[in-house]
């Protein structure tokens, strides 16, 4: 094998890995998911329980 066929299998290596993590992400099964990660930032049981801090 040359650099050149080395060079195009390693492009569609990383080509399907993008949109194998693009389908990952935009997939309605992890919607859910991501929803309830996206909201973390607005809970503050865990940070109230742990930490000590006053409100």
């Amino acid at each position: 094998m040359d650099y050149g066929t080395i060079q195009g299998i390693i492009t569609i290596v990383v080509m399907l890995t993008f949109v194998g993590i693009f389908a990952w992400a935009y997939s309605s099964r992890r919607k859910d998911q991501f929803d309830e990660a996206a909201n973390l930032v607005f809970s503050d049981d865990e940070l109230s329980k742990g930490s000590g801090e006053h409100k």
